[in-house]
């Protein structure tokens, strides 16, 4: 098992994937609904994998070239990926074409994914590739033709590869409705350092199993959930994320069925398995066997933890497997994670000292603006964090600011992009805002989302959290942002959700709670209120809320009814 010990005797991901024993042990154990489950062993990994590999070959993919696997969440996805890293390819997971995108945006943003990348080839599934082929300049390989292309060569042809480790080893695309052809370009080194580190964190052992739902074009899936498990030689149980969120129970019958002892959610997902595992489908469902369900890739709220604990304590949850961990994408995936065995801290802070002063004043519990905030944890080993100023002075503790990296686990710059820098006097600024408290990381939210309303720093994701638990709303179909006026010289507040009924006074109604709420919890006044039915909100290609998005599309409607 790769260590830090022992990290300086891995080279690249193909040197530490072929020291794997190709035996009967299960690589991938993928689950599905309503069907028996596939064990894959790693003797048969290793070889559709291969396989992969010779039929990429076939079609022209050489070592260098960069190939995007816009693919179901599969086995064919996994091969694929994994095929084109054996060959010394560059591969990229890219989402297909789901009811969750804009179509428009999305040919927009492989089309110009394509130009700017130089792809060499897309791998997609036979029903995707006709849309893909007439929009794409360069070879697009359905899954039929992939399996044609198979040659004889050996499997010395395809492993005698000779590359530095500072070379790219993959991309990883950052989530979004625009900006999708910024490729985050990662190393071999950069890949196995944060394993190594990472793995040290977690106490990785042999008796671990992985499970997860998480969709592997975003970092907590890739990395996490797909290379982590595979490189280290333990079992990965994998599900498809579209199943996952219509039947959000396999994730505990599989953690039940497999002993499974990782699993890592962002934080929707506690909320959504509290309020849609029904009792009776979970009933019997042990998770004992968990040594950390780790939350991650979204701003980590107390609220959810408990909800979760509460509505799992009879299934043998317990607050010591709760953790939480700051990632992204250009670090390669962690930054910081929280002890094994440990509950995350709780820091018990003034509402009002940071929305004025933003300054994260403790206050007692009882403290009429007492505000709970969960840790992150303290940084990876070989991770450094500071939090800067506007101006790039670093701040004491317990102010807010940007959160900047340095690492040995960073990208190594945005592919075939010179004209992006990502770093800033050697240090990567996050654009996330948050502070530190003790040596442990707090993340705030977004700077670019921040809202600036009568001298008060507003932080969208804490009011829409309170949205969201009003009654009629679609949980976690709500965003907050700000709207400048000019007469005013502030930015007013805006809501848009998406609501169950069409009727007027039932959305009056909602529309009350809202404001009422949000000034009841917060002390701010929300000034426009959007009320809209489902699908209405842009996501990214991760699943989240696009804000930006979403707000343009709220102002484009507010101009075109002002106009009409």
């Amino acid at each position: 098992m790769l260590t830090l010990a022992n990290r300086a005797t891995f080279a690249t991901l193909h040197h530490a994937a072929a020291l794997q024993v190709a035996d009967d042990t299960p690589a991938i154990i993928f689950v599905a609904t309503g069907h028996e489950p596939m064990i894959i062993n790693r003797r048969d990994f290793l070889a559709n994998v291969i396989g992969v590999a010779l039929s990429l070959r076939e079609i022209g993919i050489r070592a260098r070239d960069l190939v995007v696997i816009a693919h179901t969440q599969d086995l064919e996805s996994i091969y694929g990926f994994w095929g084109a890293l054996w060959l010394g390819a560059i591969p990229s997971m890219f989402p297909t074409l789901t009811e969750k995108l804009d179509p428009d945006v999305y040919q927009n943003s492989i089309s110009e994914l394509v130009r700017l990348s130089s792809v060499s080839a897309v791998i997609t599934t036979d029903e995707f590739a006709p849309q893909l082929h007439s929009l794409l300049p360069c070879p697009v390989v359905g899954s039929s033709r992939l399996a044609a292309a198979r040659s004889a060569a050996t499997l010395e042809q395809t492993t005698n590869l000779s590359i530095d480790p500072h070379e790219i080893a993959f991309l990883q695309h950052s989530s979004g409705t625009t900006g999708l052809q910024k490729g985050i370009a990662l190393s071999h080194n950069a890949a196995l350092n944060q394993i190594a580190a990472y793995s040290e964190v977690l106490r990785l052992s042999d008796d671990d199993v992985i499970v997860s739902w998480l969709p592997l074009y975003h970092d907590m899936g890739l990395i996490a959930g797909f290379l982590l498990p595979l490189i280290q030689g333990i079992p990965l149980v994998l599900m498809s994320p579209f199943d996952w969120v219509q039947h959000p129970v396999l994730l505990l019958r599989a953690i039940h069925e497999y002993k499974g002892t990782l699993s890592w959610l962002p934080n929707f997902a506690y909320n959504h398995c509290a309020r849609r595992i029904r009792r009776r489908d979970s009933e019997g469902l042990s998770l004992a066997s968990i040594r950390l369900l780790i939350n991650c890739s979204e701003p980590v709220r107390h609220e959810s933890h408990q909800l979760f604990l509460d509505r799992f304590a009879e299934n043998g949850l317990r607050p010591d497997m709760l953790g939480v961990s700051y990632a992204m994408a250009e670090n390669t995936f962690a930054v910081t994670q929280t002890s094994p065995g440990c509950p995350a801290r709780l820091d018990i802070i003034d509402r009002d000292s940071l929305e004025i002063h933003r300054y994260a004043k403790s206050v007692t519990k009882d403290h009429p603006a007492a505000q709970i905030r969960v840790s992150c944890g303290p940084p990876l080993p070989n991770t450094e964090i500071r939090v800067f100023d506007e101006a790039g002075h670093p701040l004491p503790e317990r102010y807010i600011g940007q959160l900047g990296i340095s690492s040995n686990c960073l990208l190594t710059g945005y592919y075939n992009r010179p004209d992006l820098d990502p770093f800033q006097a050697g240090w990567y600024l996050t654009g996330d805002l948050g502070y530190l408290a003790d040596g442990e990381v707090y993340v705030i939210g977004r700077s670019k989302d921040l809202i600036i309303n009568a001298g008060k720093n507003i932080y969208p994701q804490d009011i829409e959290a309170i949205v969201n638990e009003i009654p009629g709303v679609h949980a976690g179909r709500a965003v907050v942002f700000g709207v400048l006026d000019e007469r005013e010289g502030t930015e007013l507040i805006a809501v848009v959700a998406e609501v169950k009924p069409d009727d007027t006074e039932e959305r009056r109604d909602i529309a009350r709670a809202i404001r009422q709420q949000v000034a009841r919890q917060t002390m701010v006044t929300v000034t426009y209120v959007h009320l809209v039915g489902s699908k209405w909100l842009l996501k990214t290609s991760s699943g989240k809320i696009a804000r930006g998005a979403s707000r343009d599309k709220w102002l484009r409607e507010i101009q075109q009814k002002g106009s009409g």
